[in-house]
């Protein structure tokens, strides 16, 4: 089945960075285009950035620009997010997705803070 394993959160100051990863397995990762969400406490999940299957379409939202960069290793299965200049309205759970599977993983949070 669909497994999605989120990690790299953590707790880091204004202007900080952080590296999230995310393990993927039960489907052919190859194939699928991947996204990061992030959902902040009493707020709908939003879409934060998206990549093709082969890294060759890549999507952010206007709140990252610039900031956060989505990368994929389909040999390890496993797609990234990397985070600089963080800021206080960054905290969120972020998770990914696979495209046109519902599948979730746990999430992994990121809190903003100084």
């Amino acid at each position: 089945q669909v497994q999605l394993v989120e990690s790299g959160g953590g707790s880091v100051q204004p202007g900080g960075s952080l590296r999230l990863s995310c393990a993927a397995s039960g489907f052919v990762f190859s194939g699928r285009a991947m996204s990061w969400y992030r959902q902040a406490p009493g707020k709908e999940r939003e879409l934060v950035a998206s990549i093709s299957s082969t890294s060759g379409s890549i999507n952010y939202a206007d709140s990252v620009k610039g900031r956060f960069t989505i990368s994929r290793d389909n040999a390890k299965n496993t797609v990234y997010l990397q985070m600089n200049s963080l800021k206080p309205e960054d905290t969120a759970v972020y998770y990914c997705k696979a495209r046109y599977f519902d599948n979730w993983g746990k999430g992994t949070l990121v809190t903003v803070s100084s």
